[in-house]
Order: C-alpha cells, then sequence, then structure tokens
C-alpha cells in the first residue's frame, strides 16, 4: 500500500502540474487571439468601408457617435453610429452603406445633360433626420417630433415636409433654392456654361439663373489647419447648404486653382469667404493678385473674412469679428455675406535689401496687409513660430496659442533683447528722417488692429490723432519702450509713440541681428534697408454688424471729417 501511494502521488502531481501550466497557457494565449481576431475584423472592416466611401458618390464621413437623435435611412432603425454624407446629409448604419450607395442619389453638382438647356430643377427629397425646429412648407407645423425615421428634406432649398403632406406634385416641383438661392450656383447653370465652353463661347452673364439681378455666387475657401481647427466642421456645414463644387478645403486645393471657378461666373458678382486666419486670407488676396497679372481683373472676387486664426486683426478691422468658435449659426454667416458692403484695403510691398555681399543677393519681397515690425513684439512671434515648428501638435488652440504669446512677452520684459534700437535703426517717412526717441520697438501699421484686438494708432483715445484708414494710401508708424509698453498699450493704460503718417517708409538697420516680422511672419535680419511701398488694392467686404465701441467712436470721426469735407467743397 506504502508502495502504491508513493509510485501514484508523483504521477498524480505531475499531471496537475501539466493541467495547471495548459490553462495558464489557454488563460494567457485566449484573449491574446480573441484581441488578434477582433483587430484583424476591425481592420478588415476599416479597409471594406474605405473602399466603400472611395468609391462612393456620397461623401461620406464615419461617426462613434451622432450629435443628435438619427435613424437610419435605409433600415429605418435608430443610430448611435454610422456614416453621414456632408453634401446631402444622409445618415446609414454601417451595414446599410452599399444599398444606400445603391438606392439614394447625392447632390449632384453639375446636371446630366439630356440634349437642352436647363433652367430649373425640381426639388431633391431625402427622408428623415430633418433638422430640429424646422416646419413644414405645407401645415407650417414643426417638423421631425416623432421618435422615428419620418418626414422630407429637400438638400437645395432645405425645406421640410410631413410625410402625410408630402404629395405627388410636391415631388415634381421646381425647386427655389431657399433663402440662399443669391449664393448658390445651380448645377443647371455649369451644365450650360459646360456647353458654352465646348461651342467657344463666354458671354456667361446672360445664363444669370433665376432670371435674378443681384445673383452674387459665393465660394467658401475653409483652412482646416487655422486656430481651433473648425474647418472641417464648417466645410460639411457649407456643403449642405450650397452646391459642394462652391467648397474648397485649401489643405488639398490652392487658392489659385479653386479661384479659377470665378472665370465661369458672371464678371464681378463673385463673393469669396475666406475660413482662416490673416495668413490664409494673405494666402488667397496673393492669388487673386495672380489673377490680375494674367488679365482677369473683371472676374476678381470680393472677399469676406470667417475669423479661425490666433489674431485676426484683419477680420476684426472689417467687422467680422476676433475669432469665431460656432457661437454663430452658419445660415446667418452667409446672410453677413450676403449683406456686407464692399471696400477697398490697400496691400503693400515690404522690400527687404541686405547689406554688403556686394548687392548680389536678390532682396526678399513680402506682400503687407496687416503691419511690419521690428522689435519685441517680432521677437514674440519669432519664439512662438519656432515652438510650434518643433511641437506643432500643442498649438491647436487659440487660447493656448496667446498663453504661449504671454509667456514670451513676460520673458522679454525681463531679459530686454531689444533694447537701445533707436541708436542700431534709422527711419524715413516720405524721405524725411526721423528723430528716434529712446525705443525697443517699430510698429507700421495699415489697419485699425494689432496684436489681437489692440488699436494701436489710438492708443488711450484721450489725445488728437490723424484719423487712421486702410483705404487711404497711407501708413500709421509707432514705436513702443518694449513688451511691457506693449501690454499698457493692449489694456489702454498708455499710449503709443506716433511718429507719424507716409506713403513710404523706409527702414534702415545699420547693426546686429533683429527680429522682424510681416503679418505674423517673423524671421531674424542682419544689416539691411526695408522699404514699403504701396502695391495695390484688395477688394473686401465690410460687415458692420460686429462694431465695437473702439470701432464705432473711429466711424464716426471718420464721418464727421468727411462731413467737414463735403461742405467745404
Amino acid at each position: 500500500m506504502e508502495g502504491t501511494e508513493s509510485n501514484g502521488g508523483p504521477a498524480s502531481s505531475v499531471v496537475a502540474d501539466w493541467s495547471l501550466v495548459f490553462w495558464t497557457l489557454c488563460a494567457v494565449i485566449l484573449p491574446v487571439l480573441i484581441t488578434l481576431w477582433c483587430s484583424f475584423q476591425r481592420s478588415r472592416r476599416q479597409v471594406l468601408i474605405r473602399d466603400i466611401f472611395r468609391k462612393s458618390k456620397h461623401d461620406w464621413h464615419y461617426t462613434d457617435l451622432f450629435g443628435q437623435p438619427s435613424y437610419c435611412c435605409v433600415c429605418a432603425q435608430h443610430i448611435l453610429q454610422g456614416a453621414f454624407c456632408n453634401c446631402c446629409g444622409l445618415r446609414v448604419s454601417e451595414g446599410c452603406l452599399k444599398k444606400a450607395d445603391q438606392l439614394f442619389l447625392c447632390k449632384e453638382i453639375m446636371m446630366r445633360s439630356n440634349g437642352g438647356a436647363h433652367s430649373s430643377m425640381p426639388h431633391h427629397w431625402i427622408r428623415g433626420n430633418v433638422p430640429l425646429c424646422s416646419c413644414c412648407m405645407i401645415c407650417k407645423q414643426q417638423c421631425g417630433t416623432q421618435p422615428k425615421l419620418c418626414d422630407y428634406r429637400c438638400v437645395w432649398c432645405q425645406y421640410t415636409v410631413h410625410d402625410e403632406c408630402m404629395m405627388d406634385c410636391l415631388k415634381t416641383e421646381e425647386c427655389t433654392f431657399g433663402e440662399f438661392r443669391d449664393l448658390i450656383i445651380p448645377p443647371y447653370y455649369l451644365s450650360t456654361i459646360n456647353q458654352m465652353r465646348k461651342d467657344k463661347r463666354t458671354n456667361y452673364e446672360k445664363v444669370v439663373p433665376y432670371c435674378r439681378k443681384h445673383w452674387m455666387p459665393v465660394i467658401i475657401l475653409a483652412n482646416t489647419r487655422s486656430g481651433n481647427n473648425m474647418g472641417e466642421t464648417l466645410l460639411g456645414e457649407f456643403k449642405i447648404l450650397l452646391n459642394p463644387v462652391q467648397v474648397f478645403d485649401l489643405s488639398k486645393t490652392a487658392p489659385a486653382k479653386a479661384l479659377h471657378l470665378c472665370t465661369l461666373l458672371p464678371c464681378n458678382a463673385v463673393r469669396v469667404l475666406v475660413c482662416g486666419g490673416d495668413g490664409t486670407v494673405g494666402w488667397v488676396l496673393d492669388a487673386i493678385d495672380e489673377m490680375k497679372i494674367k488679365g482677369q481683373e473683371r472676374y476678381i472676387p470680393q472677399v469676406a473674412i470667417l475669423p479661425l486664426g490666433t489674431g485676426n486683426d484683419l477680420s476684426n478691422t472689417l467687422g467680422w469679428g476676433a475669432g469665431y468658435a460656432g457661437e454663430v449659426p452658419v445660415e446667418q454667416i452667409l446672410r453677413n455675406v450676403m449683406e456686407a458692403d464692399g471696400i477697398k484695403l490697400d496691400r503693400w510691398k515690404v522690400q527687404v535689401t541686405n547689406k554688403g555681399y556686394y548687392n548680389l543677393r536678390k532682396p526678399k519681397v513680402f506682400t503687407m496687409n496687416n503691419y511690419f515690425s521690428i522689435g519685441p513684439d517680432a521677437l514674440m512671434a519669432l519664439n512662438f513660430h519656432a515652438h510650434r515648428e518643433k511641437t506643432p501638435s500643442l498649438f491647436s488652440s487659440r487660447i493656448i496659442n496667446k498663453a504661449v504669446y504671454f509667456f514670451y512677452g513676460t520673458k522679454d520684459c525681463l531679459v530686454q533683447e531689444c533694447k537701445d534700437l533707436n541708436k542700431k535703426v534709422e527711419l524715413e517717412l516720405d524721405g524725411e528722417r526721423i528723430e528716434l526717441p529712446n525705443l525697443e520697438g517699430i510698429i507700421v501699421l495699415n489697419i485699425g488692429y494689432w496684436g489681437g484686438g489692440c488699436r494701436l494708432w489710438e492708443g488711450m483715445g484721450d489725445e488728437p490723432y490723424p484719423l487712421a484708414r486702410h483705404d487711404d494710401g497711407l501708413l500709421e508708424v509707432v514705436g513702443v519702450h518694449g513688451s511691457f509698453h506693449c501690454a499698457q498699450i493692449q489694456v489702454k493704460l498708455a499710449n503709443p509713440v506716433r511718429l507719424g503718417q507716409a506713403h513710404t517708409v523706409r527702414l534702415i538697420l545699420k547693426s546686429s541681428k533683429m527680429p522682424m516680422q510681416v503679418d505674423g511672419e517673423p524671421w531674424a535680419q542682419g544689416p539691411c534697408t526695408v522699404t514699403i511701398t504701396h502695391k495695390t488694392h484688395a477688394l473686401m467686404l465690410y460687415h458692420s454688424g460686429e462694431q465695437t465701441d473702439d470701432d464705432a467712436s473711429s466711424m464716426s470721426e471718420q464721418d464727421h471729417v468727411r462731413e467737414q469735407t463735403d461742405e467745404d467743397v
């Protein structure tokens, strides 16, 4: 008995050990295999979805969670995640994507030719997921109130209709394109223009749709990399309300290529809405200058701004606000573009000629819309730019960007890297030498705002000064004593050192290397001569609805001067 027990004991312990090893391996390997299988299936599903997106005529985008209660347009089931079309607003579950492509047409940017010219088109109805608080065009009652797939919306005029109010006549009724008919490029217009180009005819003015005199088609140019990264959302919202052919992503299409659409539209009728910062606006205005060089002056558009950048001083000057964070509906933005007034903006040529090298180097040439500066504010911009180049992912918020500017401004208050600037430079205004007081910076202004919302030329507003305008061919030149002085001016506790106004500014940097900037683009510059002369005018749109108290007082003073001038004449 003892021998049997002694022989059976080790064998059973070995079996127990192997059993423990087996189940341990199962406990470890099985979750790994399940995880690998799930990730494989997920990647396979993503490949299939991307393939469907690529082949589809819809502008599909996938979301893990819809922002409002949504129902699949194919199976009518409630869905939390799935795909939506940025152009027509269709929403479907992942499993119904292929069926949706077969059953539903997206917005047509150009009508299919049936051998004749078109001057109208029927409604394009999509069932379900109508906008909140929309009203039926027949009974005027609210639509989309039932918790199911119900009611219809036209993807062009945005009118909505109850299921019970939908009649056969509505399905064939001519679409009026709704509230924004004056901004939309209808598909049949592009079909007609395409045929005219084949026939080598260019009198596009005779093809104005709707027989309307005030048609002002708008082109949307959005920079999805600007400021707070709202460009992607805005692109989708504008595609819903307009013809998708009017909406461009500047990260994929250059402004010069997008503005070619202007040549297919009536002369002096197009308006462009630039969604981005002041740098994006300058990029678009440079492309418009290229149109002038090509002899396309009659197609030059007027430019409005939706501020998505950090500073947005040009946008602020033209009444479009200091920044956009989604607080205004896209519909209201389009109304503002329709109601805006046309004005001119001076654009300036900044030529930087290096000293020495026997003048063999070509001078740097910039185009200035906002301001040129040398000194502490240029140093802050240079440090900010260098930091952003190293870690661009950190600079996705307007608040973070301004916080970094504040940090570098505080640092300069202690270090004072730009002191004794008056000993290093010479300044000439219209050929007249200006004696400089003790300064750390010089700023040459074309617009009213500077430094993210400060009216620099006016200062505290307690001293008489010549009025500053952005269309009078004059530059305002001011000096600052340092970063702390700049901060005082921004909170209206100090005035700048007003050095004068001029048509031409010449600045000579005699020695050392100093930071300079043109419209927020900074660099470190050695001894040189900077010459600023008038280049051209840009056609802009001014929106009077965003005026601040400073704007109102400045405009009233300008109107008063105009009235006095008229009386004298």
